[in-house]
Order: C-alpha cells, then structure tokens, then sequence
C-alpha cells in the first residue's frame, strides 16, 4: 500500500482552531495511548483498536466514556502501541479476515492506513455536518484525496505549567503569556540561582516521555522554520546549541519523568512542559497557584505541535452500521465535553466549554487559545508507518549525543540525517508541515 497521503491545503502557518466555545469560540485539537477491554461480552461488538489512550488510567476513563455514550453498543477497546496495532489492521485487510471495526489514531496514524485500509467516510461526514468540525481538520481528514476517510473526534497540544511562585524570577519585561525562547532561558536561570543551584524547571526525557515532541514540534520550527528540510541546517545546530544551555538549568531528575504532572505536583520543580493531558494534575489541588501559558518564540516565531486524533472504519469489517453509531456517540457534545473533563482532550465540534469545568482544564484552554494566536502549526510525522517509532529514535539519538553526552552538533546532525533519510525515502513519505509539500519523498536539508 502506498503512504504517499500527505496534508494538502492546510498553509504552513494555518491553525487547527478549537471548536468549542467558553463564551466565543475556543479551540480544536489531540493524542495519547495500553489494553484491556471494558466490554459486554456478545455479538455485535465493535472491536476498537486504537494509538491513543494507553496509560491504564486514560485506557479505564475513555472505556467509561464509551458505556456512558451509548448503553445499548458494546465496545471492546484495545489501545496500543502504533506500529504493531497498525500492522495488525493492515494484514486483517490484506488476508481479507477483517476483525477490527474501528480505528483510533493520530493523522498520521491513520494516514499510514490510508485509502486501501479505510472506508470512505465521506456520507458520514455529510451527516454530521451540523456538529461544526473546523474546515482545517475535514481537509486533513482527507489524506491527500477528495474523500474523508476518518471523523475527528478529539484534539490536544502541549503547553508550559508554571507554579506562580516562579514568577518571582521572570526577567524584567517579560510576558509569561507571551515569552521569547531567550526569556524562558534567563528565567530559567535566575530560578535556578535563587533556588540555591537547584533547577526549577523539567522536562519528560524518561524512557515514555514526550520530549521528542519538543524537539519536533517546538525547537525545530521556532528556530529553523521546518522540521525535516531544516534537521541539519545553521539554524539547527542554533536550536540544539541553545537545548544544552536551557538543559543545564532542567532538572537532571528529568531522565526519569514521563508525566511532568508528577514532578509539579511534589514540588520537586516549578515549571514544566508537556502535554496538556500529562500537565492536569499538576494544579488539581490548588488551581490558584498555577498558571498555564504558551511555549515560546523562536527567531522563526511560536512553533506548536497539534495531535489530531480521529476514528476511521476498517476497509471490509463487518456491522459497519454499529460502528458509525459509535462514532457518532463520540462526537455528541455531551460525549465531548466527559473526553475535556476526564481526559483534558478537546472537542473537535463546536460546543460551549461549561463554567464548571475542573480548573486545570480551563486553564490548559486558555492557553492552547493563546497558542494558536499567530503560532506555526506542526502536526506529528505522516506517511512514517511501520518507521516511525525509527524516525522518533533520531531525535531521541540526537537529544542523547548532543544534550546528555556532549557531542558535536554538526557531526550529530549529519549522521543522523542520513538515517532520516533512508527511513523518509523506504516510507516514501511527502513532506508535512511545518515543511512545504513535496512530490516525492520529503529530502532532508
């Protein structure tokens, strides 16, 4: 099956904008991942693998939300990790012995799927039409084609927490809802000095961690405008250099932390990124003493990582029927907004945000609203298929030999672009944003 389904009429610097409303309109976005089942037992299950939702406790909420859904549909949904759940959809097709109905992936994910593993959703699209998804994310739904191929149904993206007791130290001048890469550093580094040597910041480098988001989504189009056309360019090494100058004042503890919640909430440090999900604990029990803000700006502007995540049905499962109706469960507002309050994922149809909501999650909107003002939109690898858990590693490789072990960046870079390369070109994977589209293979710069 061919990968080449790449984003197509999304501009580099356009915004996936959230279709929930706190009063006006708020934003869209996505994405998480372990299995068990919380299903009745019986025929006319629908068999939902998924990408997305693994962590145990994530995996029993969303089980919850789906009974809650819909009493009368029984749902067996089975998280995992994405290169052996993907392969697995693709040889029941490929075998013509379908059991999986339904899907649970990124963009990316289910854009490795494509067309030859997916139905064409695109009657069911017209159906929910009134459910108000964003013109961007109906236009990724299309893969590349004139037909939409998954529904939306969730939305996240990534955000700094801050313990207002921080603030004490940020640089004069500064606007914590608005900060330059430069001012994160100097603030980083007074917290730091007035801590007694002690960082107060962290980062989620352990071994389940999202840090390669960092990378990706973050470092790399703030400081060089790309990702993959730009890994091993001037602007690169800049991005990399001023990575080790902000990890000398990161919490060296951070190898070792997967939630950045976790750490925030001990008090064992006071600013923290990561994925809203992975940030909501953090002011649970004090909710005025925290703060929730965009990353910062680059010398390119505020690059942003928004996770997609979307159902699509398995080409040639059977009860097709019960599996739209779980779609269409998962994109009830009500089913929306128990995925904000249980999860901290954000709706992809347009609904209004309750007054009520858990206070960390009010804060993660408003700072995912400040996000998107003017950000540059990167979304997750596209096409990679069973070589994106290889494309991660580079980053994880560069992050390792650069930051931790002090080699050379250029020489670093070099190397592993070549690996880049080799893994883009076998997975004949056009370029996606932030890069410019390609034709072919997107060629590592």
């Amino acid at each position: 099956m061919s990968n080449q389904h790449q984003t197509s009429g999304i501009s580099r610097r356009s915004l996936l904008r959230f279709g929930a409303t706190v009063g006006v309109t708020a934003p869209l976005l996505a994405a998480c991942s372990q299995s068990t089942t919380g299903a009745k037992s019986g025929g006319g299950t629908v068999n939902l693998l998924s990408t997305q939702h693994t962590p145990t406790t994530e995996a029993d909420a969303f089980r919850q939300i789906l009974k809650q859904a819909d009493s009368s549909l029984s749902v067996n949904f089975t998280p995992g990790e994405a290169s052996p759940t993907i392969s697995q959809i693709q040889a029941q097709v490929q075998a013509n012995n379908v059991k999986t109905n339904a899907f649970l992936g990124t963009h990316g994910d289910l854009a490795t799927l494509g067309p030859n593993m997916l139905e064409d959703v695109t009657s069911l699209i017209g159906e929910l039409g009134s459910a108000g998804f964003s013109a961007d994310n109906l236009t990724l739904t299309k893969l590349g084609t004139g037909k939409n191929y998954y529904v939306p149904v969730e939305q996240a993206t990534y955000v700094l927490a801050v313990n207002k007791k921080a603030l004490d130290w940020l640089p004069s001048g500064a606007d914590v809802n608005s900060l330059t890469y430069d001012q994160l550093l100097a603030w980083m580094q007074a917290g730091k000095a007035a801590n007694g040597g002690k960082p107060i910041f962290g980062l989620p480098a352990g071994p389940k961690g999202l840090l390669h988001r960092f990378t990706q989504g973050y470092l790399y189009p703030s400081f060089t405008g790309g990702l993959v056309t730009t890994f091993k360019s001037a602007d690169a090494v800049t991005a990399w250099q001023y990575f080790k100058n902000l990890w000398s004042v990161t919490a060296p503890s951070s190898t070792n932390v997967d939630f950045m919640q976790d750490p925030l909430s001990a008090g064992q440090v006071l600013v923290g990124w990561d994925h809203v999900a992975r940030l909501v604990n953090a002011p649970k029990d004090k909710p005025d003493d925290w703060l929730m803000v965009p990353a910062p700006k680059g010398p390119k502007g505020r690059g942003y990582l928004a996770i997609l995540n979307g159902v699509g049905i398995v080409k040639g499962s059977p009860d097709q029927d019960r599996t739209k109706q779980l779609i269409k469960d998962l994109v009830k507002p009500e089913v929306q907004l128990s995925i904000v309050r249980q999860l901290a994922f954000f709706p992809t149809v347009r609904t209004t945000l309750p007054s009520d909501l858990p206070p960390a999650v009010r804060l993660e909107s408003d700072a995912v609203t400040k996000t998107q003002s003017g950000g540059m939109l990167s979304l997750p690898s596209v096409g990679m298929g069973a070589n994106d858990a290889k494309f991660t590693k580079v980053f994880q490789d560069c992050f390792t030999g650069i930051v931790l072990n002090n080699a050379d960046i250029q020489q670093t870079l070099n190397a592993q672009g070549q690996t880049m390369q080799q893994l883009i070109t076998d997975s004949k994977a056009p370029c996606w944003v932030p890069d410019p589209r390609s034709s072919g293979p997107c060629q590592v710069g």
